[in-house]
């Protein structure tokens, strides 16, 4: 089991308001109301990018992934929390990880988003 990001938000999040931001952003959202996931192509291949079950949350194993978690996250006007309490997020066009007052900067979100889903080596 890899290092799990939550959505986060004041509002709780309908699987409606799920569905609808998820279709209006290219994402693709399948299952039920009660468990689902939603899922991002690149070329031929249909990656994971969230799972749902009444909460939203991803297992990252790529920049890629983690560049369209935190893109679902940013239309949905919530926050992306890692479990270490560090918060994922789009600035000025850059996917960047915030800790305290420490930043790292994965790129640029179009380059990571063009480059596609290479997993992360252990």
């Amino acid at each position: 089991m890899g290092y799990e990001l939550r959505v986060e938000r004041d509002a709780p999040l309908a699987y409606a308001e799920l569905a609808s931001v998820s279709a209006k952003a290219g994402f693709e959202l399948r299952g039920s109301h009660e468990t689902g996931e939603i899922v991002a192509r690149h070329g031929d291949s249909v990656h994971q990018i969230a799972t749902w079950s009444g909460r939203l949350s991803g297992q990252p194993g790529s920049d890629w992934q983690v560049a369209q978690l935190a893109l679902l996250t940013d239309l949905m006007g919530a926050r992306l929390v890692g479990e270490d309490g560090e918060a994922y997020g789009i600035r000025n066009g850059v996917v960047e990880q915030i800790n305290g007052s420490s930043t790292y900067e994965f790129g640029k979100l179009e380059e990571i988003i063009a480059a596609g889903p290479t997993e992360w080596s252990a």
